[in-house]
């Protein structure tokens, strides 16, 4: 006998499929970020790129050096990687420096540095005086003038270390969009009374980045 053959089922015009669909997923941006620090800098960005948010939107390739590199090395290695990446016909959409001013004594050439990056589309992240400052953030206004060792001090009085450099970053993610508050609100302070890097004490360009990282997101 010869076996019925099953007839196509006829979807109604207008009807819907229920049919899974293939999920379309957004396309990622991916970031390289040279940042200055040796410990610090780099795990609190290991953790911010494992947020869902950032995960989701941003691959972030975290390129670490020396802990006494200066910004101009730092700019001058991100363009080269720029320059590179434009003839390699490469994915990567963004290159940043992560460093600081630091204060009693202003990392050498660091308006020069600034300007450099800027004049070659290098994205910057900029702490006055020092990336523990944006740290403070987390916890508490900071809104007058302060070194970076009272900047670490208040830090580790903040989350509770023990040891300069030391921190626990994921118990800062809670608290970054505190932070990014924090220091969007000093940006504002400085513009109104006109105040330039590197008067600009304190500051951090921090929230940039979760801006960069953030808001497609959420």
């Amino acid at each position: 006998l010869r076996r019925k053959q099953k007839m196509p089922q006829l979807i109604p015009r207008g009807a819907r499929s229920l049919k899974r669909k293939t999920a379309v997923r957004v396309p990622r941006k991916t970031i390289l970020i040279f940042c200055e620090g040796s410990r610090t800098e780099p795990e609190y960005l290991n953790a911010l790129k494992k947020q869902r948010v950032v995960r989701d939107v941003a691959a972030v390739d975290l390129r670490v050096e020396p802990t006494h590199g200066v910004p101009m090395t730092l700019v001058s290695k991100a363009i080269k990687a720029r320059k590179q990446s434009t003839v390699e016909k490469g994915e990567i959409d963004e290159f940043w420096c992560v460093f600081d001013v630091e204060w009693p004594n202003n990392h050498p050439n660091l308006i020069a540095a600034i300007e450099l990056a800027r004049s070659n589309e290098i994205k910057l992240v900029v702490s006055n005086p020092c990336f523990e400052l944006w740290l403070v953030l987390h916890f508490q206004d900071q809104t007058g003038w302060i070194s970076t060792s009272d900047a670490d001090r208040i830090r580790r009085q903040c989350d509770g270390a023990v040891n300069k450099g030391i921190i626990d970053p994921n118990r800062y993610m809670t608290y970054r969009h505190e932070a990014r508050r924090r220091a969007e609100s000093l940006d504002l302070l400085h513009e109104n009374d006109g105040r330039l890097m590197p008067d600009n004490n304190p500051s951090s360009g921090m929230s940039r980045l979760l801006a960069t990282l953030e808001d497609h997101g959420e």
